[in-house]
């Protein structure tokens, strides 16, 4: 990654969306958004109810979910792209914006991820632990929080902090 993208922060990336078409990010940039990794066959794949919830709830005062289906941990994701996107339109009816299937963890992690674990926030870096870790990032591109797999997307504890950087 370029000294540049580190600078500009998450939204001078980019990502393919789950139909393979190069995304920039600058068009969620003011936006408080919500990046985390997927599975369909998880003990957390109900949290996908959750995270349209809080969707639903927010998008309309600037708030944004990016979802990265990953087959990282335990073979949970083992679906294309195509399946990964018709489970979740038809089983939990997502809205958000779904994003190709990729490592979200080790050598080959797609850029969002190297920059989540390696830049973003000195005091939040590490490799992603399980499906479903949540990364908060304010309206500037900076990471503010990191909430591991068991803290449901309606948590308070997420959804203060959601309203808290909305305000």
């Amino acid at each position: 990654m370029s000294a540049h993208a580190a600078a500009e922060g998450f939204y001078a990336l980019q990502a393919k969306t789950i139909e393979g078409k190069s995304l920039p990010l600058t068009p969620f940039a003011g936006k408080v958004t919500l990046v985390v990794n997927t599975a369909s066959e998880c003990g957390f794949t109900p949290q996908y109810q959750g995270l349209q919830e809080i969707y639903e709830k927010y998008k309309g005062k600037g708030f944004e979910i990016l979802a990265f289906p990953s087959n990282d941990f335990g073979g949970q994701e083992p679906g294309s792209n195509t399946e990964v996107k018709k489970f979740c339109e038809l089983k939990y009816r997502t809205t958000f914006p779904l994003f190709e299937k990729g490592p979200v963890k080790g050598p080959e992690k797609q850029p969002v991820y190297k920059w989540l674990t390696e830049t973003g926030n000195p005091e939040l870096k590490g490799e992603v632990g399980w499906n479903f870790e949540k990364f908060l990032i304010d309206r500037q591109g900076k990471i503010v929080a990191r909430y591991k797999s068991k803290v449901k997307p309606t948590d308070e504890e997420l959804t203060s902090k959601i309203e808290a950087l909305l305000r």
